[in-house]
């Protein structure tokens, strides 16, 4: 299999840690790119293991994370954020034919620092005694990329830009619960997470522009027709400011934000 086609092997994958063994082995020295092949999938896509229960985003229970299932909860859904995370990366590369090689290696560095942000907090909530799919969950990020189906430069406007770069905004505060009750193994773990997402939604910026400028578009306006036409919720703040503009977001941009 070639680069892209491994991608794809990858992310149809039902067994964790098949998918992140998968994931960690996809390199060019040993699987040629290919960029302009059409690759045709037949399988249930994303593939994920039985549990957890995927269940409508309003009814996911919110739990104290002064309390052990609250800490354990929260964990939880983090973790399975990043297995999104870990589909979404691994799609965007089969998916989408005719881009740059650098387009392809870049989502998967995303693939592979999703598979370490997810064993770490894996690693972690097993210390807890609790394991992935302990808890319901919900598939919003997958939602979302379904929705937008083959069009990538919505996809780069409403998952990376939007989506993932709500992660930079909240994960401070989620920092701070965890310090106030001495959770400092999960103050590492989330520390980690922030540096390394500042960098993926800087990708997701970087080729949503890179599109914008061959098709002629504003970058701005053009985000906002996309919200629109697919009915994605405007991003709220409060905003993570720093840490957007390290993410490639511009203060014109910002200021567009905030006006909303």
């Amino acid at each position: 299999m070639n680069f892209r086609e491994q991608a794809l092997f990858a992310l149809q994958q039902t067994d964790i840690a098949q998918k992140s063994q998968l994931v960690r082995d996809i390199s060019l020295e040993t699987h040629p790119l290919l960029p302009e092949q059409i690759i045709t999938n037949t399988l249930p896509l994303p593939g994920r293991p039985d549990r957890p229960e995927l269940v409508d985003p309003r009814s996911v229970k919110v739990r104290s994370v002064g309390s052990e299932q609250g800490r354990a909860a929260l964990l939880h859904a983090i973790a399975h954020i990043e297995f999104n995370a870990i589909n979404l990366a691994l799609d965007i590369i089969w998916r989408f034919p005719h881009m740059p090689p650098q387009f392809y290696t870049d989502w998967l560095r995303v693939a592979k620092e999703e598979v370490y942000h997810f064993t770490l907090i894996h690693e972690h909530l097993n210390q807890l005694g609790f394991q992935y799919g302990d808890f319901s969950a919900h598939s919003g990020l997958w939602d979302m990329s379904e929705k937008i189906q083959n069009d990538l430069i919505a996809r780069l406007a409403l998952v990376p830009r939007t989506l993932e770069a709500r992660g930079l905004d909240v994960n401070p505060a989620m920092q701070e619960k965890f310090k106030q009750i001495g959770d400092t193994k999960a103050v590492e773990i989330l520390s980690i997470i922030l540096r390394d997402e500042i960098g993926h939604v800087e990708i997701g910026n970087r080729w949503y522009k890179y599109m914008c400028q061959e098709q002629h578009l504003d970058p701005i306006q053009y985000y906002t027709e996309l919200l629109i036409r697919y009915h994605a919720n405007k991003p709220k703040g409060p905003f993570n400011i720093a840490d957007r503009i390290k993410a490639g977001f511009t203060q014109e941009e910002i200021d567009w934000l905030q006006s909303l």
